[in-house]
């Protein structure tokens, strides 16, 4: 059994531990960081990914840094990705 979890999207997370807590929608939101309604929306729905844009404005609005929310975003298209791409018939290159 593996004790490892697969990562959340990073609007899960944004909704779970940041807009729930604040008793704050989507919309609402959006109003705070100057962005349309539907960027916040799709990023909850786990729809869209986290932008470099995105990931300033949410770092300044939760006092976070951007590469917190990038990494995030990373870590999770990491993990979608390795279940789908089969890498094994690549030969490594091995410095001479």
């Amino acid at each position: 059994m593996s004790l490892l979890r697969e990562p959340m999207h990073p609007g899960e997370v944004l909704k779970e531990l940041y807009l729930d807590p604040m008793d704050m929608g989507s919309i609402a939101f959006a109003r705070r960081l100057d962005v349309p309604r539907t960027r916040i929306e799709r990023l909850v729905k786990g729809v869209s990914s986290v932008t470099p844009d995105t990931a300033l404005r949410l770092g300044r609005a939760f006092n976070t840094t951007p590469a917190y929310w990038m990494n995030m975003q990373t870590n999770y298209d990491m993990s979608v990705t390795s279940k789908l791409v089969d890498v094994t018939g690549i030969e490594p290159f091995f410095a001479a």
